[in-house]
């Protein structure tokens, strides 16, 4: 008779990938390592998450999900729409600023799977574009234009592959670009 699986089985395995897929990159980290980190057998590994594509699937809509709720907590505090441009911009160069940030894990795995068009790609794939929508709307609302939403999407993209040195400059270019000093 086959056992039941623990109450969270799912989550603990989805957790000890992500952690593995986040610092090492999806393409390194192999089924083994999961089901070593998750301390669960490979059938187990395997009735939760099929295939590796799954499992990095449910690990960047994980990550989503984080990255979302984050957002949401940031943008909530203000209803002026340059206030809460600034706010997302500052949220991002906090979540480079931590301890083990190893980059954006959306675009990482594009980078690891380039041309790549399975679950996993446009998981993160749509996650870039909903992040550029966003941007678009709060610029938008801030009185801006595409020119400037394409230019606030350059510098957003060098903060996540950037230092965590350089988050503040990135924050500061920004709001110098929406909040320019006015000439004597």
């Amino acid at each position: 008779m086959a056992r039941t699986p623990a109450p969270g089985t799912r989550d603990t395995i989805l957790t000890a990938a992500a952690g593995l897929f986040y610092e090492f990159g999806v393409r390194a980290v192999g089924m083994a390592q999961v089901v070593e980190a998750a301390g669960c057998g490979k059938n187990l590994l395997y009735k939760h998450f099929p295939s590796k594509a799954e499992l990095a699937a449910a690990y960047l809509n994980l990550t989503r999900h984080e990255r979302e709720r984050a957002v949401t907590e940031a943008l909530r505090w203000s209803a002026d729409p340059v206030d809460r441009l600034l706010a997302l911009v500052t949220e991002i160069a906090d979540s480079v600023r931590r301890p083990g940030y190893r980059g954006c894990a959306f675009r990482n795995y594009l980078t690891e799977f380039p041309g790549e068009t399975d679950e996993p790609a446009r998981v993160a794939q749509a996650y870039l574009a909903d992040s550029r929508a966003q941007m678009d709307r709060l610029v938008l609302g801030a009185g801006g234009d595409a020119l400037l939403t394409d230019r606030i999407w350059l510098v957003v993209n060098g903060l996540y592959s950037g230092t965590p040195a350089q988050a503040s400059v990135a924050v500061d270019w920004i709001t110098e670009m929406v909040r320019p000093t006015e000439a004597p």
